[in-house]
């Protein structure tokens, strides 16, 4: 495994498109070799002994070397550059093709639930050979390997399609242990129990094949950011001075390796704007670099001087008394004759258990009770980060 896993990141970065390209067609070849001489056993061994799991199972690895092109085909065409019509280039093809390995996981499983519920209510009697049960034995070993060998490759790139290949691989192993097991079972105790194997073996296909479909579907949809990624980039931004805060992080997606993030970074208004304008481009630059980021950052200039500090402080304390999970950010004063105006954006996590508008009356209640000169003007946001906490 380590020499395969080097042989695709011999550039040294498991994002880049080669070497994703050069592990997805890796993986495709060695799942189209190895499925099509599985199913060729597997077929062998359930004419053999007449058994319709043994059979199913069979088909099962035909529609894995089919897994294995799509896999290939995809990776293929996710390493393609950009062009006029996909300007952010065809990374989602990686995502499409783990959907499509999963679609086909689902429907065998679907197939083979049918077939064994023929074979509950109609049981036939299942010979037994040597050879078939040293079929169904290698190919446990075989897949078992497969499992290892993609479940390396998906962890070492981030894979969804590798990781859902993997997941069908470790399916397999368990379908055809319990198949082995039937037909020893049905052999030595002659209990009928081929339909109901099959079955059991169906509905772990289809399990499996329901996760693999929704990990490769999250990212399709728009999922939120990787909270592990949120805190590099947080820590990265932070490092740099002049920055006083970073709010409003937004990530789309396009494939692994290439993506689009904007943010909000919170600089000194009295400071020198031409040499933080040279500060954020650096930043931009250091983020593509390290995480194949394309980063807009958005100045937001802010006054911290001490009393505006220290009834941001207040409102701050307001807010997570009303619970601790909201921050706030974009502070600002605006004083006029009559009434200051107090403004600020709060960030509330999905699901929350108050309304956007119960949020903005409890916190503007919270305001007017600092001073009844205090006009709140209060903004809802809601994270794009998971779980993420504002700096």
């Amino acid at each position: 495994m380590d020499f395969f896993i080097k042989f695709c990141l011999r550039g040294g970065d498991a994002q880049s498109p080669e070497a994703r390209q050069r592990c997805g067609l890796l993986s495709g070849g060695a799942g189209i070799a190895l499925n099509a001489l599985l199913f060729l056993g597997k077929l062998l061994a359930g004419m053999l002994t007449g058994s319709i799991a043994v059979t199913a199972d069979a088909f099962n690895n035909l529609s894995d070397a089919a897994s294995s092109v799509v896999t290939l085909v995809g990776f293929r065409l996710a390493g393609q550059e950009a062009d006029e019509e996909h300007p952010f280039g065809h990374g989602r093809m990686e995502y499409l093709a783990g959907l499509a390995v999963s679609v086909l996981i689902l429907l065998v499983g679907a197939e083979l639930a049918q077939s064994s519920v023929r074979k509950i209510l109609s049981p036939e009697p299942v010979a037994f050979s040597t050879l078939s049960a040293g079929i169904l034995a290698a190919s446990v070993v075989v897949k078992l390997w497969m499992f290892w060998f993609n479940r390396g490759l998906s962890r070492a790139i981030q894979s969804a399609a590798l990781s859902a290949t993997a997941a069908d691989s470790l399916s397999d192993a368990v379908a055809t242990t319990t198949l082995l097991l039937g037909l020893l079972a049905g052999h030595f105790l002659s209990l009928p129990l081929d339909g109901w194997l099959g079955l059991a073996v169906a509905l772990f296909i289809l399990r499996a094949g329901w996760g693999a479909a929704r990990d490769t579907i999250d990212p399709l949809l728009g999922r939120p950011m990787d909270p592990e990624l949120a805190a590099d980039i947080d820590r990265i931004v932070l490092g740099h001075e002049y920055i006083l805060g970073i709010h409003d992080l937004v990530y789309h997606d396009y494939g692994p390796g290439r993506a689009m993030m904007s943010l909000h970074a919170e600089v000194p208004a009295d400071g020198n704007f031409l040499e933080i304008h040279d500060m954020i481009d650096h930043i931009e630059r250091e983020l593509k670099a390290r995480h194949h980021i394309e980063t807009c950052i958005h100045m937001d200039p802010v006054v911290r001087d001490w009393r505006t500090e220290a009834l941001r402080n207040q409102v701050a304390d307001i807010a997570k008394g009303l619970d601790p999970a909201l921050t706030i950010h974009d502070f600002r004063i605006t004083a006029g004759p009559i009434h200051t105006n107090i403004l600020f954006d709060v960030v509330v996590p999905y699901g929350f258990r108050l309304s956007d508008s119960q949020v903005r009356a409890a916190l503007g209640e919270g305001v007017k009770g600092l001073s009844d000169r205090y006009f709140p003007v209060v903004q809802v946001d809601h994270s794009y980060v998971e779980g993420r906490k504002q700096p």
